[in-house]
């Protein structure tokens, strides 16, 4: 386990990554299964080892918007925030992926900021990509046409999982963007008309060449 932290989080000192491996647990989320919920109070944070996390905001009716994602390497700066003011969730983080992660109690994380300049670095590296990352998602959801927020999200899509080819499902596009189906569905076929995807069959999504 201390090879694949190393892995993860070169940055960490070798101090810090033998007191993870002394004070922190270890836990695998299933594709689907919520590792963090609305509401609720955090005890300890997430550093993500591997997978792919969701992190969306919710509304009083339960409709859910995609906010950013988590990878390896990675940790979500909101609930850092939460835990260590002790305050509730106002997101929700579910697996997208088989997810492996290392929680960290509360009382460590606060100790560690005053004693290893390594983690402080990456609690302050973790606020400044999460909160550039919502400036761009704010930008497309304020300042955005529906066409120019469905290729910002393909885009995304893509360059997190790495892949051109997309499996996910007009109905799911709508869901993380807050749209209809139809809406979606014939602001994908101007896409494919333009030749920049291609649909394919079992819900598949091919990119051809994605505007900037």
């Amino acid at each position: 386990m201390a090879n694949i932290i190393q892995e993860k989080f070169p940055q960490f000192d070798p101090s810090l990554t033998e007191e993870i491996l002394q004070h922190a647990t270890f836990h695998t989320f299933e594709p689907g299964e919520q590792l963090m919920r609305t509401g609720q109070y955090f005890r300890s944070t997430m550093l993500i080892l591997d997978g792919t996390v969701k992190v969306y905001r919710e509304d009083d009716e339960g409709n859910e918007f995609l906010m950013y994602y988590l990878q390896g390497g990675q940790a979500c700066a909101l609930s850092m925030i939460c835990a260590t003011r002790q305050q509730a969730s106002e997101v929700m983080a579910k697996a997208e992926t088989l997810v492996n992660v290392v929680s960290i109690p509360l009382e460590y994380m606060d100790q560690w900021m005053l004693n290893y300049r390594s983690w402080y670095y990456f609690v302050l590296e973790s606020y400044r990509m999460r909160f550039e990352e919502l400036l761009q998602t704010i930008d497309h959801v304020v300042f955005r046409n529906m066409d120019e927020r469905l290729i910002f999200f393909l885009k995304r899509y893509q360059d997190t999982h790495q892949t051109n080819i997309l499996t996910i499902s007009n109905t799911e596009i709508a869901q993380e963007l807050n749209s209809s189906r139809e809406v979606i569905s014939r602001l994908m076929k101007k896409l494919s008309e333009k030749g920049m995807i291609r649909l394919l069959k079992n819900a598949q999504i091919e990119i051809i060449q994605l505007e900037a």
